[in-house]
């Protein structure tokens, strides 16, 4: 005789609060589950108990505890950042894998500000707000001094990557934390949360990095409005709204002011849309070939259809080096971590477990490490 599975009790406005908000789809839980949709509606109208089986995939598939499915009713979840990717019929609609990194980064949010409690840390992110009628040129003339980033400086990194790094780090000491996760780059480039502090920002690692640098920009610009958001940071898309230009136009006009740009262009003008010049600049500078050649159009460098003959060109180029990226090339686990949560992240942790604020176990979860890996990332963070 075959063995009955266990069945659970569960609300129901439990149950229909988790799949909502898993952005799972009920013929992909059917299948994972290995039910039929017929059945999973019957599930999903108390016709049918689901088993403790099914519950316990669900919980994997939408990374949630099975305690979760047994509460009396829905928990209240943090409102997402506003949606300004303009995406048509899905306004507040987002991938599932996108609504699980939403989810990760408001978790990380709240355990770096109990964790900086933990040792008297400062949480509020320290910087002057801006104003959507500022000019977004000016605003980032200023914090590129702020920053001290000269030209000079700017030349010298000797990679996108070590920019990025750069950045992040100043960005962190004003306790802005940047968080690095893949997600569908069709779905969403980058996110910022501001109504909690500390203040976060998450970028797509499935972009390339000269994109990833124009999302960490874009996003620093929505924290300076004092505004959450999600969207499509790129110069060479048309914004659909003054804030989303505002802040397209500040991530430009940090990454390359158009004085400078203006100089640069002038000393190369009889070959700009060569392919060297652009590989040249793109280097140079750590800012894509797209946002090279709207600046050059821009400028009046070059006329709008000598832009619209190269820039799909490069976009393709762009979506392959995203794509090659996104492979990771055998990327170890403590390399990972370092570039998913950071320096400063990791670094708290650290300090929580070496005041004996967290135990080990603690540690290893807010890290999503293992024990063989823990001393290795610790001594390759700032501490």
């Amino acid at each position: 005789m075959p063995k009955k599975s266990l069945t659970l009790d569960i609300e129901l406005e439990v149950l229909n609060w988790l799949i909502k908000s898993s952005g799972w789809s009920d013929e992909e839980i059917a299948k994972r589950i290995n039910t039929s949709p017929e059945s999973l509606r019957k599930i999903r109208s108390r016709d049918k108990k689901p088993t403790f089986r099914q519950l316990r995939e669900l919980s994997i598939i939408f990374n949630r505890p099975v305690a979760a499915f047994l509460l009396s009713k829905p928990m209240e979840e943090k409102p997402k950042p506003k949606d300004y990717r303009m995406i048509p019929g899905k306004l507040d609609k987002f991938d599932k894998k996108t609504i699980l990194v939403l989810r990760k980064s408001r978790r990380l949010q709240e355990l770096t500000r109990e964790l900086s409690r933990n040792i008297n840390y400062e949480v509020k992110t320290r910087l002057e707000k801006a104003s959507v009628q500022d000019n977004p040129e000016e605003i980032a003339n200023k914090y590129r001094e702020i920053f001290n980033l000269t030209e000079e400086k700017q030349r010298k990194f000797k990679t996108s990557y070590e920019l990025f790094h750069h950045l992040r780090d100043i960005l962190e000491d004003m306790n802005i934390y940047v968080f690095q996760f893949s997600m569908p780059v069709e779905d969403a480039r980058g996110f910022v949360f501001v109504d909690e502090t500390p203040n976060v920002i998450v970028v797509n690692t499935k972009d390339s990095i000269e994109a990833r640098l124009f999302s960490l920009m874009h996003e620093f610009a929505h924290i300076l409005l004092g505004e959450s958001a999600i969207d499509f940071p790129d110069i060479t898309l048309s914004a659909r709204n003054n804030i989303e230009k505002w802040c397209n136009n500040f991530s430009a006009a940090f990454l390359l002011p158009k004085p400078l740009a203006n100089t640069l262009f002038k000393e190369r003008e009889s070959e700009l849309t060569k392919k060297e010049t652009l590989n040249y600049l793109s280097k140079k500078y750590k800012v894509s070939k797209a946002m090279l050649l709207i600046t050059m159009k821009e400028l009046d460098f070059i006329a709008q259809h000598d832009y619209d003959s190269i820039i799909n060109r490069f976009k393709a180029e762009r979506k392959k080096e995203a794509e090659k990226g996104a492979k990771g090339g055998g990327v170890s686990s403590d390399k990972k971590i370092l570039s998913e949560r950071g320096n400063k992240f990791i670094s708290l942790v650290a300090n929580n477990f070496d005041k004996d604020f967290i135990t080990y176990t603690d540690a290893l979860n807010y890290l999503s490490i293992k024990s063989k890996n823990f001393d290795k990332v610790l001594a390759q963070a700032k501490k």
